[in-house]
């Protein structure tokens, strides 16, 4: 019976790392289904969906990782799924949006921010963010770009003053678009 699991991994990026991960797939006898890589400061992060069959497979992945964590440094967590997970669309009556939002960097934007979309229903599908020196001054300066399902219900007009309303506390702008629906 085929099984799915979701398996995060972070550790100091170098290079090798995905091919680490793929090899231990492989010989468990899995076979990646899905993944998101990312380099975050000088740590590198994935996300990996994965199915395999076999009654020890749980304990032959579990052994695997421990294996990479020790042998590579690299901090691996792994988990069985209930069934096959279903792929992302849109929810029903939702509309999706992106926000993006720049501005001096200072703790807090992210929490303010998430605390506006939340309160209006949204659900955020995809977040990033990075903080970069501007050039000249070296004032670091933050972006931030979502990937949001906005409600059917929700007042756009009014998510919009909330967000407003919330950059302007925090000096930072803010720019609501709606998006293309995913294929």
């Amino acid at each position: 019976m085929k099984r799915w699991f979701a398996l995060s991994a972070i550790g100091p990026d170098r290079p090798g790392i995905v091919a680490d991960l793929a090899e231990l797939i492989y010989e468990c006898d899995c076979n990646l289904e899905d993944s998101s890589m990312t380099l975050l400061g000088s740590e590198f992060a994935v996300l990996l969906l994965l199915t395999g069959e076999g009654e020890d497979l749980e304990r032959r992945l579990s052994a695997a990782c421990k294996r990479l964590e020790w042998e590579e440094r690299l901090t691996v967590f792994f988990r069985p799924l209930e069934g096959e997970p279903i792929p992302y669309r849109v929810a029903t009556g939702a509309r999706p949006y992106l926000l993006e939002a720049t501005g001096v960097d200072k703790a807090g934007i992210v929490a303010r921010i998430a605390r506006v979309l939340a309160q209006h229903g949204v659900n955020i599908t995809r977040m990033e963010t990075s903080s970069r020196p501007e050039p000249g001054t070296g004032t670091p300066i933050y972006q931030m770009s979502i990937a949001m399902d906005v409600p059917a219900r929700t007042d756009i007009a009014h998510l919009q003053a909330d967000l407003e309303r919330a950059a302007s506390d925090l000096m930072i702008d803010v720019q609501l678009t709606p998006a293309p629906e995913p294929q």
